[in-house]
């Protein structure tokens, strides 16, 4: 039987740096990313324990890893910011549009910090 690989050693190296630039990820949210050898790079997000992780994303490309980490990331903060306010009810894009646009900028410059430290270019 013939093992297949489905993630090149260029692209794996290139998930490695996006999953190491998101480390700060990690610590807010029971968001984890591994190198699943010739499979790729797998997500794996909210643990419950005994069964757990509840959801589970497999990626190959460097990119799509990117902009799903960058989507938890930006989702995570603005969670964190409205918490315990009725900005919450508004949804992510509704906290987002609510703040003012200095912190919005700030937060959109994170991508680009995020990115220049994955070594991805968007």
């Amino acid at each position: 039987m013939e093992k297949r690989v489905y993630i090149t050693e260029e692209e794996r190296e290139k998930c490695q740096k996006v999953a190491d630039a998101f480390a700060e990820l990690y610590e807010m949210e029971n968001i984890i990313v591994l190198d699943v050898g010739r499979y790729g790079f797998v997500e794996l997000k909210y643990y419950k324990p005994p069964h757990g992780f509840e959801d589970a994303i497999t990626f190959t490309d460097s990119v799509a890893l990117f902009e799903n980490l960058w989507e938890e990331w930006l989702n995570t903060k603005l969670y964190l910011m409205a918490k315990g306010t009725p900005l919450l009810e508004k949804g992510y894009k509704g906290v987002f549009e609510s703040l003012s646009k200095e912190k919005q900028s700030e937060l959109i410059v994170r991508k680009a910090d995020f990115a220049k430290t994955a070594e991805i270019y968007l």
